[in-house]
């Protein structure tokens, strides 16, 4: 008997584990009914949320996001911006001289009538009202019946909530003037996934959502014309250039129109509104419809409409070069700050410059291939949505993906925080970051190069086809860096856990020289701690010329190349030794530039 009960047990134990290894995630459905007061920018709300639980554990409680709470004095964003070196620019008032500034966290100057909050009315859990508590931005929600695996519950819960004065993102009467940007708007059920309950504060970074679909219904009043996320189901009724021309339209009477919008599939929903936005539309060919929503603002009303033809070019590149947009529709709106990606849409500001827009445009527009169908984490991994979407809106500016010089930037602003040492791990969380600008540089920047220097790793047509797999494999799903990692591994046939570990989770750098050449001796010496495989040109006395190719030995294979393959370079000899057929005048370490050499002053030797 007690051999029967060890063997049922270590079966247990092997399926136990097996389960807990098998790639899962949750899903939410949202029916919200929200009642929008554009005198007072207060809204009440109700919400029906029905949550699967698909993970293997049983749940005895669940957080929401309450984001607006984070637009309050004294909060944990306010704090933040109060103490950082380097704030936001946007999030501050700035006075004084340069050698006296004066800089204040513009929350913490917010009167009662200008914050931003959530104020829970009342939370059911399948019908009986629940105990929860308010942790700044976080509801931490505790349950009267566990949620076991596989097993749905439904949530009801009525809101009341006030938008504030624009500052970050979402918010009431922005820069732009604009009158309502609806980002974290609305108490967003947090994600549990492998690691546990992702229940950051909102400091003012990025997001992660549970997947799911949104049944959305917004009463406002009439005047106001509405974009973002999801599809409006009823066209007719509201007009405002979604109504088919062909069709009578059926406007109700009364102050207030509804809009009933259902997004399939999308881990968030953001909305924008105002009373004069002007609406237009664009189909990309073989793809989705663009809308575009704007304002008559002086200086920029030209540059939107000539921004929306080469936002249809860019949709068609992205649809090309990683994959098909998934949704059929598409919405580039003016609100918020700056420029933020969201499901289905994006709110830009500004417009005077159109360089900056069509800039702007296209870096938000691949978000919706990175970050809202490549679902990563952002506040952990920023970097694989803000580093991907970079250089893909660098070759997408470009279009040309074979020239190496579209990325000299990003290795210019490398190089910068490498010798500022201020430079901080990509592990590094999101609000964890000492500075600003080492978030940034890190996560947009350094994150951009993880792609760029792969195609120097294994070759530019395997990561175009490591881009395509990653996506097919990954899209509506939660990718890690091990999953890009993977996909690359795949693809190549070569062996990457080195650069993972190097390049995202240490602040090692790459540095190699050429220490001698010697007749047909050349003498090469790696003197930063990353290692990586080597192409390097050589020039000879006659004047012909000749690439080699050193393989990096934990690649355990090479990249496919035209050069000279030579025996590989181990990463624990500092040192190696080429010998050649004929005698050297020049040698030059990575042509291309795509390799992130700090130091370039010793990667060309010439024999006098």
């Amino acid at each position: 008997m007690k051999k029967i009960i060890l063997g049922l047990f270590s079966l247990f134990g092997i399926a136990s584990f097996a389960q807990s290894n098998i790639y899962w995630q949750q899903h939410v459905d949202y029916t919200m009914d929200i009642d929008m007061d554009v005198h007072t920018f207060k809204f009440e709300g109700k919400q029906k949320l029905v949550y699967t639980n698909n993970s293997p554990d049983v749940l005895d409680k669940v957080f929401y996001h309450l984001q607006l709470n984070a637009f309050q004095p004294g909060s944990q964003m306010d704090m933040r911006l109060q103490h950082i070196a380097d704030p936001d620019g946007r999030m501050v008032n700035k006075s004084g001289t340069k050698e006296n500034p004066i800089i204040e966290s513009r929350i913490a100057k917010l009167q009662p009538n200008e914050i931003g909050y959530q104020k829970i009315i009342s939370l059911k859990q399948d019908g009986k009202p629940v105990k929860y508590e308010v942790y700044g931005t976080i509801l931490k929600v505790m349950l009267n019946q566990p949620i076991l695996a596989g097993k749905k519950v439904t949530f009801e819960m009525e809101f009341e909530a006030q938008v504030p004065l624009q500052i970050r993102r979402n918010g009431r009467n922005s820069k732009d003037n604009v009158a309502l940007s609806m980002a974290q708007w609305y108490p967003k059920l947090a994600e549990y996934d492998t690691e546990g309950w992702q229940v950051n504060q909102y400091i003012a970074r990025e997001f992660y959502g549970v997947w799911g679909d949104f049944d959305v219904t917004i009463h406002i009043d009439k005047n106001y014309t509405i974009g973002g996320t999801g599809y409006l189901q009823n066209p007719q009724e509201v007009g405002h250039g979604y109504e088919d021309t062909t069709k009578k339209l059926r406007l109700p009477k009364g102050d207030k129109l509804t809009w009933h919008f259902k997004a399939p599939n999308v881990h968030d929903f953001t909305w924008a509104a105002d009373p004069a936005y002007i609406h237009d539309t664009k189909k990309v060919p073989n793809g989705a419809t663009l809308h575009f929503l704007y304002k008559n603002n002086p200086g920029t009303v030209e540059n939107w409409k000539k921004m929306q033809e080469e936002a249809v070019k860019t949709m068609q590149f992205y649809n090309e070069y990683i994959g098909p947009y998934p949704y059929k529709q598409y919405s580039i709106i003016q609100g918020g700050d700056g420029g933020m990606e969201y499901g289905m849409s994006t709110l830009i500001a500004g417009g005077s410059k159109l360089g900056s827009l069509v800039g702007t445009m296209r870096h938000e527009m691949g978000h919706a291939w990175f970050q809202f169908t490549l679902a990563n984490n952002e506040i952990k991994h920023g970097w694989m949505d803000e580093g991907f979407t970079s250089y893909i809106s660098s070759l997408a500016k470009a279009a040309d993906k074979n020239d190496p010089a579209i990325f000299a930037s990003s290795y210019r602003r490398y190089n910068y925080i490498v010798s500022s040492g201020k430079e901080e791990p990509l592990t590094t969380q999101a609000d964890r970051f000492e500075i600003n600008t080492a978030y940034s540089i890190a996560s947009y920047t350094k994150g951009s190069i993880f792609l760029s220097q792969l195609g120097y790793v294994i070759g530019q047509e395997n990561l175009h086809k490591t881009l395509k797999k990653y996506y097919a494999d990954f899209k509506m799903k939660h990718p890690n860096p091990n999953d890009i990692k993977r996909t690359a591994e795949k693809v190549s046939g070569l062996e990457l856990n080195w650069y993972l570990n190097e390049w995202t989770e240490t602040t090692h750098t790459i540095d190699y020289a050429i220490s001698s050449v010697t007749g047909k001796v050349i003498n090469l010496e790696r003197i930063g701690r990353m290692p990586m495989p080597i192409d390097l040109s050589v020039t000879y006395v006659d004047g012909t010329t000749e690439d080699f190719y050193i393989p990096l030995t934990m690649m355990y294979g090479t990249k496919p190349t035209k050069a000279t393959i030579v025996s590989s370079w181990d990463w624990a000899n500092p040192k190696y030794t080429l010998t050649t057929t004929k005698a050297v005048k020049k040698v030059e370490i990575d042509p291309s530039k795509l390799m992130a050499d700090i130091d370039q002053n010793n990667n060309v030797l010439e024999v006098n």
